[in-house]
């Protein structure tokens, strides 16, 4: 439920904080007194679209800002989105500047205008006062339908559906057009993966086998380094480890005329340790090392071998294995996309997965068009259409995007006659009414707290207008109900009353909002009744409209 609103600086906005309770609220004033602004402002901090002329002019930025009582689903968005700081409250604000710069935050933290629009969802629905023109539309019919019996998902569902099957059937149409050249293209394919797979070439072995032929083709070198390190170490006439030996032995006689020679020792201790282990892993390397030139011929030859391949594509031979990998994946999607018995096996599915999924939205479909129908044809009796009914028609098309129906609303403005298209029949006052009744129905049912009606009973008067009022204060009795309207029969109504009014200062015009009082009330209902002059009488009948 909406709390408060604070507004700064927007349009003709100087500074307004208003209070918001449950139930039914009003708000009324003069034409052009701002009354839809503050609408504006609201569908603002709810993510709509922003610019720097929404700045009050001589001022830099406009700051608004939407207090909201929570619920469990608006609290676990929050938790999802990392935005959750108290239970029970969300703040919204958005900031414009006069370079049209935008800014929002939710509950004090920085976020995108997409996930205000998205939290604003959950919180409020808002009926424009030229919502019953979109009414003539049957696309707009039909969302208002699914919207009303809750199958978005249902519709999304198909949606996705549709597409893949439709992505299938443009693949196999554009094979049956293309054959040739995407056999060519799979041809050369083929033969690039043969070459390549010719060689067997295994992972890193690139790196292995340059490292072997280094090793072979070296090996004399190799082997008389290791040998000539062996000889000085341990086999020569005078080998190093003999020589700390007998330094060792001498150095130890010392040690009993001064024991710091014995660090001396301790130091030279590891040298010959060391020695000893270097000479064991000469030994053992010179046992495997061996020359082979029949290995090295092999050797070379497979290096060769991957060198060419390497040149012929382009690539460096280490990535040979990654440019196999690449086409096969490649070939194989081509094999599947070149089949026409495969790809006329997945569109079919695909086409009867699509089917299955829209005969199901179909039929809730069918059970959601009668109950609305029953609905909005009750409401309408009541709103100055006696006879008149409203029929909701669903008729077979072609697969779709949103399905396999075509919603068309259709009316009969009084008993006798045959219902026709709502474009074609309906006229500006009978469309605005039935345009209410929908918006009633429809809302009745939804979990969104908080109901805006922005002049949507225009084209209404006399006694259809106080059925308005007593079908939005029946409304108000489950969710939050807020109403800008020029009818005072439908103002009488309200638990709420804002009036809506405008100043002119040396700065500019600007506009002012009060709550009335149940004297202020009187006074207000009277002028909407009666217009410039205010005479006992129409204080007398806005009396009796409140005391109704």
């Amino acid at each position: 439920m909406l709390r408060t609103l604070t507004i700064r600086n927007f349009v003709i906005v100087d500074y307004i904080e208003l209070e918001f309770s449950a139930g039914f609220s009003v708000l009324t004033g003069e034409t052009g007194a701002g009354k839809s602004i503050l609408i504006d402002a609201l569908g603002l901090a709810l993510g709509g679209r922003g610019d720097a002329s929404m700045v009050r002019e001589g001022t830099t930025k406009a700051d608004i800002c939407a207090e909201f009582s929570s619920d469990k689903g608006c609290d676990d968005w929050l938790v999802e989105q990392e935005l959750h700081v108290e239970e029970n409250l969300i703040l919204l604000r958005r900031v414009i500047d006069n370079t049209g710069r935008s800014k929002a935050y939710i509950n004090g933290i920085s976020a995108t205008a997409t996930q205000l629009k998205a939290l604003g969802a959950l919180l409020v629905d808002i009926h424009g006062q030229h919502a019953h023109q979109s009414l003539l539309r049957n696309d707009m019919q039909r969302q208002l339908v699914d919207n009303h019996a809750k199958l978005t998902v249902q519709v999304n569902e198909v949606g996705n559906l549709y597409k893949h099957w439709n992505m299938l059937r443009q693949q196999r149409c554009q094979f049956e057009k293309n054959s040739k050249q995407i056999l060519v293209e799979r041809e050369r394919l083929e033969w690039q993966v043969n070459e390549i797979d010719k060689l067997r070439i295994q992972p890193d072995e690139w790196q292995e086998i340059t490292n072997e032929h280094s090793r072979l083709a070296h090996a004399a070198s190799l082997i008389e380094g290791v040998q000539f390190a062996l000889n000085a170490i341990s086999e020569s006439e005078n080998p190093l480890l003999s020589q700390i030996n007998a330094i060792n032995q001498r150095l130890t006689r010392l040690t009993e005329f001064d024991e710091d020679i014995q660090a001396i020792l301790d130091a030279l201790e590891p040298a010959q340790i060391y020695l000893q282990e270097a000479t064991s892993s000469l030994n053992d390397y010179l046992s495997h090392i061996d020359l082979d030139p029949e290995r090295l011929r092999m050797v070379e030859e497979r290096v060769e071998a991957l060198h060419s391949c390497a040149r012929q594509f382009h690539v460096l031979p280490e990535d040979l294995p990654a440019l196999f990998n690449s086409l096969t994946t490649e070939l194989a999607a081509l094999g599947e996309a070149t089949d026409l018995d495969s790809l006329l096996a997945m569109e079919q599915a695909a086409l009867n997965s699509y089917r299955t999924s829209a005969a199901q939205l179909g039929k809730a479909r069918a059970v959601a068009a009668k109950n609305l129908s029953s609905a909005v044809s009750g409401a309408v009796q009541e709103l100055s259409m006696a006879g008149g009914c409203f029929e909701v028609v669903v008729t077979p098309i072609e697969p779709s995007l949103a399905g396999t129906e075509r919603i068309e609303f259709m009316v009969a403005g009084h008993g006798g006659v045959a219902a026709r298209p709502l474009a074609k029949v309906a006229s500006g006052g009978e469309l605005a009414r039935i345009a209410l009744a929908i918006s009633v129905i429809a809302s009745s049912s939804t979990t969104v707290p908080t109901l805006i009606f922005d002049e949507v009973d225009s084209g209404i008067g006399g006694g259809v207008a106080e059925v308005v009022g007593r079908l939005l204060k029946r409304l108000g009795q489950h969710h939050q109900v807020l109403c800008v309207t020029h009818l005072a029969q439908v103002a009488s109504q309200a638990d709420q009353h804002f009036q809506v009014s405008k100043t002119t200062r040396a700065e500019g015009t600007i506009s002012n909002i009060a709550m009335l009082d149940d004297k202020s009330r009187v006074e207000e209902i009277a002028r909407m009744m009666g217009g410039l002059e205010i005479t006992a009488t129409t204080r007398k009948h806005a009396r009796e409209l409140l005391a109704n």
